[in-house]
């Protein structure tokens, strides 16, 4: 799934740079066969080794309007938000809350240094001042990761809010801002977190149909044959009238998504995603090849997957 962009032609090690040391991006490579070759490779799971990676996917991808607290690697209170007023990177109110915005304009090939340079950025910005965090989505971006500035003992517990209003918490807007932030809330999606279950989130785009998008933090090929095993039994509905529509993949994780009655709440798929929650499990422990039915059903599974990141 990741992708290798080509950038100009192989250089010359910057200065204090080990060719043969690891990348700084992350990936794992020496870096004269990473960054220093020419390429740019795409860090696969940018979120991976953070508390709640499967809703750092969510926030980042999927989810309108949510917040969460998050811990600073010194032991400071920030607010990330699915996405902040025109999409800036961070913003420090005048009362010196920190907020960091899940959702940039642009990215570069490592989402968590673009996200880690805003957080690093915002940690030195006085109050009520702008953010500056610097070049962010491009080559340019060598900040640090969301690994190396963040508390990881600290659990993730995201908000789904049902408008933006938390965007002017505290301060005295005027009518540009209100006018924004009106037009902002009319393109929410109604959206909810089903209690209990990770990064499980309902939405409701119409009237006709609601869906459920599911960030799964199982590696693709394994959740892939636990899938097929449960398709291929019938089992992967969760329930009449529901449709198993397919499955997104973001930031290195498979997310399924489930068609779903318009007209039934939220709340009352939780026990239906619970026991399918069950069932995927008892797929997953298996280690049998998959038979002659469960290949077909992969295959066509992999047929109903696009790649958002």
């Amino acid at each position: 799934m990741a992708s290798r962009k080509r950038s100009s032609a192989p250089a010359a090690a910057p200065e204090g740079i080990n060719p043969k040391a690891p990348c700084r991006c992350g990936s794992g490579r020496r870096y004269k066969h990473c960054h220093g070759s020419g390429y740019a490779p795409a860090v696969p799971r940018p979120f991976e080794g953070l508390p709640g990676e499967p809703d750092w996917v969510a926030l980042r991808e999927l989810v309108p309007a949510a917040t969460a607290r998050l811990t600073s690697a010194d032991g400071r209170n920030l607010t990330l938000a699915s996405v902040l007023p025109g999409g800036a990177p961070a913003l420090v109110r005048a009362n010196g809350e920190i907020l960091v915005g899940a959702q940039l304009a642009t990215s570069s090939d490592d989402v968590s240094r673009d996200l880690g340079t805003s957080v690093a950025a915002a940690l030195e910005a006085p109050a009520g001042a702008p953010v500056e965090p610097g070049p962010i989505g491009g080559a340019g971006s060598a900040g640090p990761r969301l690994q190396e500035v963040l508390d990881l003992t600290v659990p993730l517990e995201v908000t789904v809010h049902d408008t933006f209003d938390f965007w002017l918490e505290g301060a005295e807007a005027g009518a540009a801002a209100r006018a924004g932030l009106q037009q902002a809330n009319e393109s929410i999606l109604p959206t909810v977190r089903l209690e209990g279950l990770e990064a499980a989130y309902w939405v409701r785009p119409g009237n006709e149909r609601a869906h459920l998008r599911w960030v799964r933090p199982e590696k693709e090929e394994q959740l892939l044959d636990a899938l097929a095993r449960l398709s291929a039994a019938e089992q992967i509905l969760l329930g009449p009238g529901t449709r198993y529509a397919g499955a997104f993949r973001a930031h290195g994780l498979v997310v399924p998504v489930w068609d779903l009655p318009a007209d039934t709440p939220a709340g009352d798929w939780v026990g239906p995603a619970t026991e399918f929650q069950g069932r995927l499990e008892k797929a997953l422990a298996e280690t049998a090849p998959l038979d002659a039915d469960e290949r077909r059903a992969r295959a066509g599974l992999l047929s109903r997957q696009i790649t958002l990141r």
